[in-house]
């Protein structure tokens, strides 16, 4: 079996024009890791994204890969034609040839079955969100990439959403990496936390990263506000999204 990342990138360098956009970026998505990509806008954050899923090409540096790796992607946004008569059912068929059994498996995993055969143009944001989530599992994929999967959805679906991707990486032991402008839940909700500004400012735990003098350079005072929830995996999110505790010998939860 092969050991160690699932996707990395050694001193990745990307140029638009006479603009350098990456510069010699290190990173490293391990299975069964939430690494999440935070900065402030122009940082070079979809540009990463799109780099180590193969759209983007380096200009110096590389991304390497597992052999064989299964990506699911999940876009910031996708624009669907109003004037097409498309179910959410039909529209996950688009892309790849699934079966109905595979198309039912991913929007129960998404928590979305009820959606099936609802018109797409007629779904909320937080929905179609949702939505496209169950398009990224559908491939079965080792490491999922999610650009801003927080967009356009209110705080309880947040909260829904990121329950969601922390049951699937736990069921499946798929490596995640994410894209968020939402500091509360990047520190709430991730094993990882890379800083990017064109670079790698600081990485690390949340809870190191939140006290790192370039984070508070580039968040400021609200990076000095936050409160750094420290996430331990001792427990499961049942369907609702609620906290099932594994009380064994080591279990401080009553």
């Amino acid at each position: 079996m092969f050991a160690g990342p699932l996707a990395w990138t050694e001193d990745l360098t990307v140029r638009f024009g006479r603009r350098t956009v990456l510069d010699r970026v290190n990173i490293a998505v391990q299975p069964g890791e939430v690494v999440t990509l935070i900065g402030p806008n122009g940082a070079g954050k979809t540009t990463l994204v799109r780099a180590v899923l193969g759209l983007t090409a380096p200009d110096g540096g590389r991304v390497l890969r597992r052999p064989n790796l299964r990506v699911g992607y999940m876009p910031q946004k996708l624009s669907v034609d109003q004037t097409l008569p498309l179910t959410v059912r039909r529209f996950l068929a688009l892309w790849r040839p699934v079966t109905a059994e595979q198309v039912a498996a991913a929007l129960e995993e998404a928590g979305v079955t009820r959606l099936a055969d609802s018109a797409v143009q007629t779904i909320s944001g937080g929905e179609m969100q949702r939505v496209l989530l169950a398009r990224a599992l559908l491939g079965e994929p080792d490491l999922l990439v999610l650009d801003e999967p927080d967009q356009a959805v209110d705080v309880h679906g947040q909260a829904e959403l990121f329950n969601r991707i922390a049951q699937v990486r736990q069921r499946r032991g798929c490596g995640v990496l994410l894209v968020s402008h939402d500091l509360h839940t990047v520190m709430a909700r991730t094993d990882r936390v890379i800083c990017l500004n064109g670079h790698v400012c600081c990485s690390g735990r949340p809870e190191d990263v939140s006290r790192h003098p370039e984070y508070h350079a580039l968040f400021g005072g609200h990076a000095r506000d936050l409160a750094v929830y420290v996430h331990h995996h001792d427990h499961a999110h049942a369907e609702d999204g609620k906290v099932v505790h594994d009380h064994d010998g080591d279990c401080c939860h009553g």
